[in-house]
């Protein structure tokens, strides 16, 4: 009986449904919650010139990240080929994101669709528009980053640009990765990091770079959460054997 049950759930209209539910969700939080934003100066100063980066956030944050996106310039998140991955791509198409589907593997190294997706990655960045990663994602440890966002960001010669938002009135998700998902009628704050520049720097290993960017995620986190009056979600404490980047 799971099984049938499973391949239902998996189906392509039970897929579609859930995600236009994710979708109006999202945008009920966000019409009746007030917002406040910080750092928004970095992305813009980017989008003004036309100069793409790789912005980046922790999966547990993913939910309302979309509305962070205040531009007509085109963004796209890399996405899982996971099961769950179609879910993600169908609710982030009603706000006009792209996805890009594979993964990245650990220094360069690509398994499971990793060479397809650092392509279409560098092909994104050069035409001027933007990716998105979640560098603990799909699997963990949470807010802990894997060096995919690294080595891509290093091939297309691009920064990284840091992302989080808190919520007043929130419930964490009993998931590996605490996902957040934030009440209706709330108050909330996007907060962006500076960019962080991981390619100039050659004598900086990767794992080096890694786990600069994954401070600045873990200290905007904690910014914006304790901005809201919420206890900061505190990352895993293992750390990556094998990375594997995507959302």
């Amino acid at each position: 009986m799971a099984g049938p049950i499973k391949r239902f759930l998996r189906s392509a209209p039970v897929v579609r449904l859930a995600a236009d539910a994710i979708a109006l969700y999202v945008r009920l939080v966000r019409a009746t919650s007030r917002w406040e934003t910080r750092g928004i100066e970095y992305p813009q100063a980017f989008w003004r010139e036309g100069k793409p980066f790789i912005g980046a956030f922790w999966h547990g944050r993913l939910l309302m990240m979309p509305l962070a996106w205040t531009t007509k310039h085109r963004m796209h998140v890399l996405i899982s080929q996971h099961r769950d991955g179609e879910l993600i791509a169908r609710a982030m198409d009603p706000f006009g994101i792209g996805t890009v589907r594979g993964s990245t593997a650990k220094q360069g190294r690509a398994d499971k669709g990793g060479v397809a997706a650092l392509r279409s990655i560098v092909q994104v960045l050069k035409r001027g528009e933007y990716v998105t990663f979640t560098p603990d994602g799909p699997r963990g440890p949470r807010m802990r980053a894997s060096t995919g966002i690294v080595a891509a960001a290093r091939l297309a010669k691009v920064p990284i640009l840091p992302a989080s938002y808190a919520v007043a009135r929130r419930q964490l998700a009993a998931s590996w990765d605490r996902f957040l998902i934030p009440w209706p009628f709330n108050r909330g704050i996007y907060i962006w990091g500076e960019p962080i520049d991981v390619h100039s720097d050659t004598a900086e290993s990767l794992q080096q770079a890694t786990l600069r960017v994954e401070a600045a995620l873990n200290a905007l986190c904690d910014a914006a959460d304790r901005h809201c009056g919420q206890t900061p979600v505190p990352p895993a404490d293992a750390r990556p054997a094998e990375d594997d980047q995507d959302a």
